[in-house]
């Protein structure tokens, strides 16, 4: 056995199963080492994790871009097993998400209150330290203390681990100048960061939302949420970089990744209006610089989170002003479901988040 005694609930195996990448719809599942917590360090049963769309990237797409081996996973939600000797302020059977390992608090960018963009921030897929990065595709992870959340009184497990998304489409809407309910918003690609995007945005008071999005079960799903949908043949581009489409957007939230959706979000901005590149892609799209130059048009990414984003998220998912049923699907995934469920997300049979249980 592992761990047993005061800092620990129960008898933890030196063993446990995780879903394991090889490479494209090739994920076993294998035992591995249970992780070891250092002095600082807290280990956590996962109860619930999202696929994330990098997660479909690795599983279905995009050859090579994780490594072999890899346990991917980071939109998790679980519960405290054991604590480190130093570590204070919670308890065995709390209830937590893990955050953001947080910036280096000296740089620049860390002094401007942009953890995002540290520039002594890991690569991705590395522990602060370097080491290899696990994922919670597995029954327990390994963190530090220092980025717990606490899950609020209310909020499941399961919604509880929309907490990394939906941070993620917060700094989205914070980059695109903050939710305004005066301007006009599209959201171009409905999976889960587009559909959280449209959730928080009407929840912040914004009326008018259009998501572009090709999947009819996506479109159904961010209409029950409040949006108007349409698909991308209905994103037409004016012939001249002077003009201006008819109910041209205030905002462009581009959560899809796709180069063609890019372009075409371009097109639909009003004089000085705003694009945010949130979904990442790998296909570079072409923009006309005339009409940026012409309209005084504005293009700025979103990486991750805002400082407190995780916090804000959990607020969100835990205030009733969003429909939280609809957000994720009603079945769980175990661990040797995650390639069928990925593909599904991929070809948007799954409209919503899907949820991997490691212990069902």
């Amino acid at each position: 056995m592992f761990l047993k005694g005061p800092n620990s609930m129960t008898e933890i195996a030196k063993k446990m199963t995780a879903a394991v990448l090889y490479g494209i719809r090739d994920v076993r599942i294998e035992e591995r080492d249970t992780p070891r917590i250092g002095p600082d360090d807290v280990l956590i049963e996962v109860s619930h994790c999202g696929i994330c769309g990098s997660d479909i990237h690795f599983i279905v797409e995009w050859p090579g871009a994780a490594k072999p081996g890899a346990i991917e996973g980071h939109e998790f939600s679980g519960r405290i097993v054991a604590l480190g000797q130093n570590v204070a302020g919670w308890q065995i059977g709390d209830e937590v998400v893990g955050g953001p390992s947080g910036g280096c608090g000296q740089c620049r960018y860390c002094q401007e209150t942009r953890p995002s963009l540290c520039e002594r921030r890991g690569k991705v897929g590395a522990n602060d330290d370097g080491g290899d990065w696990q994922g919670a595709f597995a029954r327990y992870k390994s963190l530090p203390a220092r980025q717990l959340l606490r899950v609020p009184d209310g909020l499941s497990m399961k919604h509880a681990a929309l907490a990394e998304p939906m941070a993620v489409a917060l700094h989205g809407i914070s980059r695109a100048g903050g939710a305004s309910p005066q301007k006009r918003y599209l959201v171009t690609g409905g999976g889960p960061i587009g559909f959280l995007t449209v959730a928080a945005l009407i929840a912040n008071g914004v009326a008018e939302v259009v998501v572009s999005e090709p999947h009819e079960m996506r479109r159904d799903l961010c209409s029950r949420l409040g949006a108007t949908v349409v698909t991308p043949d209905d994103l037409v581009a004016p012939a001249m970089p002077h003009e201006i489409v008819e109910h041209a957007f205030d905002v462009v939230l581009e959560c899809s990744g796709r180069k063609e959706a890019m372009e075409a979000g371009l097109a639909q901005l009003r004089r000085g209006g705003r694009m945010v590149l949130v979904g990442a892609g790998i296909r570079a799209p072409r923009f006309d610089p005339n009409r940026i130059l012409l309209n005084e048009l504005e293009i700025t990414g979103s990486f991750v989170y805002d400082d407190g984003g995780f916090e804000q998220a959990l607020g969100l998912l835990a205030s009733g002003r969003i429909r939280l049923d609809l957000l994720v699907e009603a079945d769980d995934i175990p661990l040797d479901g995650i390639v069928e469920a990925s593909v599904a997300l991929f070809e948007g049979r799954r409209p919503a988040k899907a949820m991997v249980v490691p212990q069902k």
